[in-house]
């Protein structure tokens, strides 16, 4: 998921933190033992917003280093960790999630050079692996193996991109679980590191000069109090590092000079001739220049400058661009461009919109492969360079699809496939003659046989059809006592299609149900989907969430008191919103990572800001009405009875920044009316999640996972 704030008409007064008698006990009768929740001290902060005053007790806690802020941190998880440590269910969670995320993971091959990169976790790492193999039977050998870079394994490798020919690496870390990134470089032939080192990165890929002379790279300023670290409220600037030099020389290439916020970041056609740079800003639409690389002293040319859809390039033949576009196409189609003459007269229409919502494109040896979500599910589609039709991609199921990478010269690609089920499997698709084949198919470690996922459609509050999956045991009897755990997301696009994870398999085996809906605001039918679920139209996702959950009750699945809900990031902001509007609903809720004061959420990073497309902003008039309505932070009730809470974070999260979670944790302690628990745990060394290791992962959700089960009243078997 990116700031300016109103005027601040005091300061946050008295920061000490200690602890009181103030009793609370699950009603559930989870635990027998009381909570003494930290006093948490309300100070004096008012802002006005377009005339309306609005209280912010705890904006003291948006200073993560601050002595007061780290006594929070630590009381919360003083009284968080052994209350969750103590619950019986935790201990076989915590077994049965080590044993069942105890399987081999591999990543779908990038080919280059002739070479196979792919990362690879043989179910006992904390950390996927590099590897690299010189023909696709040929023995991969360790490339890069981040586990020996820290004691914690919290060091994890976020990225890489193989240069041209394959003879080189560029990979980048992330120490923490931060989105800071630094990017090393590596010889292929023996694993040895070049001198060369960046830094003040995040977000933005880098990309090869056609000779593998140096990368293209998008760089933050650097931070005027500290110049070790990036500023991420600054606006990133294209670079060219030429492999050998000090990261101080290298040479500016492009900067946005006629927008505060647009963040440029840079790629390479196959063919080495185009730089095409892309400008962000927001997640509806963008911009893109390209630079023809024959000529050093080629100035930008707009490509597309409009600013009124989003543009994607594909691939490119010479002056032919592809390009996947949402400009007169909600559900976004395939164009052809001319590099000479881009105006949208001279664009020709390769593949059309669909009724089906196009998710993703690419243009690999002169076919365009669309994949498609056809209800929540993925589809694949193959044309030729002139948008003719191919067929489909055959599929085991219905389930998620990802891949489908090369560039214009392959005559393969890969891709992989996985769902509720059946953990990932890496397919081969031949180009020529569009059959597949198994290229990794790991072995699972429990048989899924014994459940079943099932998709229906329910009616939202306004009428709308909204589908969900539903995945429980086969013999299954609707009595309406099954403990569920309801998932959702809904926005910027996202599509929740079926995946597999061990923490879903787990929850099985405890005799629950598990569900996934597909709620507006994410990308399962096209752009139209999603701003249904944006800005002043955001409580359509709550909606849909809550109508989730009623029809899970009507229908006999389960009841209020054996209901839980879950959600993260932007699924934080669901859950977090749902149980202040609807307590009566549900039995636990588990909001992690969430975006929770929606009125300041945008002053966070440059990055924040950017989720305003979908958000909006309080600057805004009706934005902030809008805002205000539903932001949790500020929809807290005094004396309301909120339904058993764990709220999790971590404190090196600089995406979705912790105080986020820490001001609703305070909010939802001061104001509960009774005995359910309110909990903050706080992960250090942890960030939104990327890179994070698998001990962390597991203790994570065995505190998630047990904390629902004593709510709802599971017993593990």
């Amino acid at each position: 998921m990116s700031h300016r704030h109103p005027r601040r008409l005091a300061l946050a007064t008295a920061l000490l933190v200690t602890l009181t008698t103030h009793s609370a006990m699950s009603e559930n009768n989870a635990s027998s033992a009381s909570l003494s929740y930290p006093t948490v001290t309300r100070g004096s902060v008012v802002d006005v917003y377009h005339g309306k005053s609005v209280a912010d007790p705890y904006r003291w806690l948006e200073q993560p280093e601050a002595p007061a802020t780290r006594e929070f941190v630590a009381a919360q998880n003083a009284l968080a960790k052994p209350w969750l440590e103590s619950l019986p269910q935790r201990a076989w969670i915590q077994k049965r999630l080590t044993e069942l995320w105890s399987f081999e993971r591999v990543g779908v091959p990038r080919k280059k050079g002739g070479k196979y990169f792919f990362v690879r976790n043989d179910g006992r790492q904390n950390q996927s692996v590099l590897y690299v193999a010189d023909s696709l039977q040929g023995k991969p050998r360790v490339l890069f193996d981040p586990n020996a870079a820290s004691r914690d394994a919290t060091v994890a490798l976020a990225r890489y991109e193989p240069s041209p020919d394959g003879s080189l690496i560029a990979y980048s870390l992330s120490d923490g679980g931060t989105d800071w990134e630094i990017w090393k470089f590596r010889r292929t032939s023996d694993g040895v590191d070049l001198p060369d080192e960046l830094r003040f990165t995040k977000f933005w890929e880098l990309s090869w000069a056609p000779d593998g002379s140096g990368v293209y790279y998008s760089r933050y300023p650097r931070r005027a109090d500290d110049a070790s670290r990036g500023d991420d409220q600054g606006q990133p600037v294209v670079h060219f590092h030429r492999l050998g030099d000090a990261q101080e020389r290298d040479a500016e290439i492009y900067r946005v000079k006629n927008h505060p916020r647009r963040a440029p970041t840079a790629s390479v056609s196959d063919d080495g001739r185009w730089l095409f740079v892309s400008m962000f800003d927001g997640y509806r639409t963008n911009g893109i220049d390209l630079i023809d690389l024959r000529d050093p002293k080629a100035p930008p040319r707009t490509l597309f400058g409009a600013w009124d859809a989003r543009y994607s390039i594909i691939g490119s033949e010479g002056d032919t661009i592809y390009v996947v576009t949402t400009n007169n196409a909600p559900q976004s189609r395939v164009i052809a461009v001319d590099a000479r003459d881009p105006s949208p007269a001279k664009w020709r229409e390769l593949v059309p919109q669909d009724a089906l919502a196009l998710d993703e494109a690419s243009f690999v040896g002169g076919r365009i492969i669309v994949r498609y979500v056809r209800d929540a599910h993925g589809v694949a589609r193959v044309f030729d360079r002139d948008g003719r039709a191919l067929g489909d991609v055959p599929v085991p199921g219905l389930g998620t699809l990802a891949g489908f990478g090369g560039n214009a010269t392959d005559t393969e690609t890969f891709f992989a496939y996985a769902d509720y089920l059946r953990p990932g499997q890496v397919m081969r698709l031949d180009l020529s003659d569009l059959s597949t084949s198994v290229w990794r198919a790991p072995a699972f470690g429990a048989d899924t046989s014994r459940y079943v996922t099932r998709q229906v459609f329910y009616t939202s509050k306004d009428g709308t059809r909204v589908p969900m999956f539903i995945t429980h045991h086969r013999d299954l009897v609707k009595n309406g006592e099954t403990p569920t755990l309801l998932y959702g997301y809904g926005g910027f696009n996202v599509s929740v299609t079926p995946t597999f994870r061990p923490t879903v398999i787990t929850w099985l085996e405890m005799g629950g149900i598990y569900v996934e809906a597909n709620l507006r605001g994410g990308g399962e039918y096209g752009e139209p989907w999603h701003e249904a679920g944006t800005k002043t139209r955001k409580q359509n996702v709550f909606d849909d969430f809550i109508a989730a959950a009623e029809y899970l009750i009507r229908d006999g699945y389960t009841n209020p008191r054996r209901l839980a809900i879950s959600g993260r990031s932007n699924g934080g902001l669901l859950v977090g919103a749902t149980l202040l509007q609807r307590p009566d609903l549900f039995a636990a809720a588990l909001p992690g990572v969430g975006v929770l004061d929606m009125l300041r959420y945008h002053t966070a990073s440059a990055n924040a800001r950017q989720w305003s497309s979908d958000y909006g902003l309080s600057e805004d008039p009706a934005e902030f009405e809008a805002l205000l309505a539903y932001s949790p932070v500020h929809n807290v009730k005094p004396g309301a009875c909120y339904p058993p809470t764990l709220i999790t974070t971590a404190d090196r999260d600089d995406r979705v920044v912790p105080w986020h979670s820490y001001k609703f944790a305070a909010a939802l302690q001061h104001a509960q009316g009774c005995r359910s628990p309110i909990l903050l745990r706080v992960e250090t060394r942890a960030g939104h999640g990327a890179g994070k290791p698998t001990w962390m992962q597991i203790e994570d959700f065995a505190d998630q996972w047990a904390f629902a089960a004593a709510m709802l009243g599971v017993k593990t078997p």
